[in-house]
């Protein structure tokens, strides 16, 4: 039913597709965790050079980790922590280009060398976070961003 698509053209093209496909892929489901399970696999088929992408889903005051694609990861992580929790702190995306450099870097997968950060934030409120690793310094572009705030628009449609 599912085959890999070789997506071309623009970077900005593209996620408009996926943003498209995870629509299609989620309308008329209205179920959490089977919603970020499709979106974090939809994610690891369409990016190249990560090693990791999910979510963390935020219960009482921290991070609890959701549907990913990758190796096993960090089950907890405390608000204003790592990448992960200051994302929830600031409500913002954070792109690192170099997870050495940032202050408080939780190590789940020694590979991983950059990182995005997204935070869900609906009706105001922060229900969690879309995660992505690369075992590639400086693998995350403004585009990748762009790209990926709008696919978390579409994503939060169906949550």
């Amino acid at each position: 039913m599912f085959t890999k698509i070789n997506y071309g053209g623009s970077i900005a093209g593209q996620y408009l597709t996926l943003s498209k496909q995870l629509d299609a892929l989620l309308t008329g489901e209205t179920d959490l965790i089977a919603n970020l399970s499709n979106a974090s696999a939809l994610l690891n088929q369409f990016l190249t050079d990560i090693n990791w992408v999910g979510f963390y889903i935020l219960q009482e005051n921290e991070l609890v980790l959701g549907p990913f694609q990758g190796l096993p990861a960090c089950v907890r992580i405390p608000i204003g922590r790592g990448v992960c929790g200051t994302s929830v702190a600031t409500k913002e995306t954070i792109v690192v280009k170099d997870v050495h450099e940032f202050p408080g870097h939780i190590a789940c997968d020694a590979a991983s060398q950059s990182e995005i950060v997204i935070p869900l934030i609906k009706q105001g409120k922060i229900i969690g976070v879309l995660d992505i690793d690369s075992p590639i310094v400086s693998r995350f572009s403004e585009e990748d961003r762009n790209g990926l705030e709008q696919f978390v628009q579409t994503l939060l449609l169906h949550l």
